[in-house]
């Protein structure tokens, strides 16, 4: 791998490649980029990858090659303090929380010692703390070269350290924040490099349609609201906005009330499309713009625009009297010309939207995403890496290089070195019913806790839904509680907490969806055994895969084994991808989906993972795990 790396930093190109769990691939591809010397962006699909590889990785590849670099971590500007908002006036003592305002407390005593303003290092208060949204900044409200502090500024600090730096390490929301900044004129955030790599690169394609297309959430419009109030405070342009907003507050608050036929039922939250991994919130439906329109939204909605047309007059008066009103008012801006873009139904443009109780976002997404992608490589640097554990079905990387537009590139796929035929087993339980037949769900717990007696807990138990994941955990409550099994349900902590408590604890089962199916690694005997309760096919009704699917169909295509069949075969082998984490790991697989045999489509499943001992015997896995 290094080597074809060393060969398309040296004469440019495109290179895709798979590398299995265990094979190094992180210094596969910074050896050759340390002894080139050239200018490397290395842009991640996770913060925790992003940080492992500049404090771990890079420096032991350093010091291995005897090779300084001058390499930097850059971050959004969400992971920094922002001093000037830090200074703005807060909640009355009294409206705040005592949790609220110990936190307010520890941060200020950090503030005084920082050097990066990195809320990271803040380690005693989660990250996910809503405090930190009063200290940090967005692009929305960020007061830009006008800001007081703007010398002291921990964003602009980053980004100049950035531009110096020979290697900057990113995520992938970073990177494509850069190019869409590009894009529209407005500057950047990275400096000129010479290569790209990819790490993680299964989940680039999904991100990139999200910064190549837009949203406009209900909360964008309360947030502006507010901070005009803020504005117009300290800058004091005598325009009177109380009637306006008052207008676009009750304009919002009817679009809500017509929205409501279409928000999901509270029973236990619900992953929408571009949600990030691990990412809680409130529950949403997902619906298209077709399924929205009738005339109590029309009226709502056109009510909308005249409102925010009415308070974008407004601001326009007032936006000369400071920095702050005049950002306000390019936000407005930007959402009436989302408002009108979204009605509109432009051509390669999905419109729908996430519907939830007290929220909604409008999303333009494009329908295809290659020719963009094409167009952004060609006006960057000559190497572009891409690479994950998975990104081929079976040895085909066609789908993945199909969504990029990537035809002309330089394929490789290295497997696992880990012995799977030795220490791991794949077990295809017999008579299981249909997943969708409705004694599914009674067949599976059953199937579960046989599972799990063997395997003594020691287990994830993944699933593709929600209401399933739950549903299974209130039926393994008294086997759970007869087999002192420590049970652990997505939810119910953070993600980071959860995994700690399960490596922690003997035994402990954890139930999750999706934010548990990649990113997660728990090496030795705390993790034995991995459940699928079926395979991962996206849901038909998500507006974005539906409108791509019929796209396909249009084509002359076939969606199911174009579209869906790769994109549930990626998602399995990252399910499965948890399993074995190291040279010494033991497990049992087990895909409860009996489609995976009877299918004929389920070869294709079965010849993308790596190649273990298979059965349909129990007996068997009792005598795996008993050595």
């Amino acid at each position: 791998m290094a080597a074809a790396v060393e060969e398309a930093l040296a004469h440019g190109g495109t290179l895709v490649v798979e590398s299995g769990t265990g094979t190094g691939k992180t210094y596969a591809y910074l050896t050759p980029i340390l002894l080139s010397g050239r200018r490397t962006i290395i842009s991640t699909g996770s913060r925790h990858l992003q940080e492992q590889i500049f404090q771990r990785d890079l420096p032991q590849v350093s010091e291995a090659l005897g090779k300084p670099v001058n390499a930097v971590l850059l971050k959004g500007r969400a992971n920094y303090l922002c001093r000037h908002r830090l200074k703005l006036p807060r909640p009355q003592s009294d409206l705040l929380s005592a949790e609220e305002a110990e936190s307010f407390e520890k941060i200020e005593r950090w503030a005084t010692a920082t050097n990066s303003g990195d809320i990271a290092e803040v380690t005693e208060l989660s990250e996910q703390s809503p405090v930190w949204k009063q200290v940090t900044s967005t692009a929305d409200n960020c007061l830009g070269g006008q800001c007081p502090d703007f010398k002291q500024c921990f964003v602009v600090k980053a980004r100049q350290r950035a531009m110096k730096a020979d290697i900057v390490v990113v995520n992938h929301h970073l990177f494509f924040s850069d190019i869409t900044l590009k894009y529209e004129g407005l500057g950047e955030l990275l400096p000129a490099y010479d290569a790209v790599v990819f790490d993680e690169a299964h989940g680039v394609a999904e991100i990139a349609s999200d910064f190549f297309g837009f949203t406009l959430a209900s909360g964008q419009l309360a947030e502006l609201l507010r901070d005009v109030e803020k504005a117009e405070a300290d800058e004091k342009s005598g325009v009177q906005f109380t009637a306006a907003a008052t207008r676009l507050e009750r304009a919002l608050k009817r679009l809500h009330r017509a929205n409501q036929p279409f928000a999901k039922p509270s029973k236990g939250p619900q992953q929408a499309h571009g949600q990030s991994q691990g990412q809680e919130q409130a529950p949403a439906q997902a619906v298209t713009l077709e399924t929205l329109q009738n005339a109590k939204f029309d009226t709502a909605y056109q009510g909308l625009q005249r409102a925010v047309d009415e308070f974008e007059r407004i601001l326009a008066t007032a936006a000369v009297a400071g920095e702050g009103l005049q950002r306000c008012h390019q936000r407005c801006l930007l959402a009436q010309e989302r408002l009108d873009t979204w009605r509109s139904g432009e051509r390669n443009l999905i419109c729908w939207a996430e519907i939830g109780a007290r929220w909604f976002r409008f999303h333009g997404t494009p329908l295809k995403i290659s020719e963009r992608f094409v167009e952004m490589m060609e006006q960057r640097p000559r190497a572009w890496i891409f690479t994950s554990a998975t990104l081929a079905v079976g040895d085909d990387f066609s789908a993945f290089c199909n969504q990029l537009g990537l035809q002309h590139a330089d394929t490789r796929n290295f497997g696992s070195p880990y012995d799977f035929q030795r220490n791991a087993l794949l077990y295809l339980p017999r008579n299981m019913p249909d997943p969708r037949q409705a004694e599914y769900e009674v067949a599976l717990t059953n199937l579960i806790v046989e599972v799990l007696s063997a395997s003594r807990g020691r287990a994830f138990c993944l699933f593709t839904s929600y209401a399933m994941m739950h549903r299974v955990h209130q039926n393994l409550g008294e086997h759970a509680a007869a087999a002192e099994w420590r049970m652990l349900l997505q939810g119910q902590a953070p993600k980071s907490e959860l995994l700690a408590r399960f490596k922690q604890s003997a035994p402990a089962v954890l139930l999750g969806t999706a934010s548990f199916w990649e990113g997660v690694d728990v090496k030795g005997e705390h993790l034995s055994c991995v459940i699928i309760d079926k395979l991962p096919f996206a849901s038909p009704s998500d507006p974005v895969l539906k409108s791509r699917l019929s796209a396909c169909e249009q084509e002359g295509n076939n969606p199911f084994m174009d579209i869906q069949i790769p994109d549930a075969v990626i998602a399995l082998k990252q399910g499965a991808g948890r399993l074995i984490r190291s040279e010494t790991d033991r497990g049992v697989l087990v895909l409860c989906d009996p489609r995976v045999v009877s299918k004929s489509y389920g070869k294709l499943f079965l010849n993308s993972l790596p190649a273990m001992a298979v059965t349909q015997n129990l007996h068997d896995v009792v005598n795996f795990f008993n050595g």
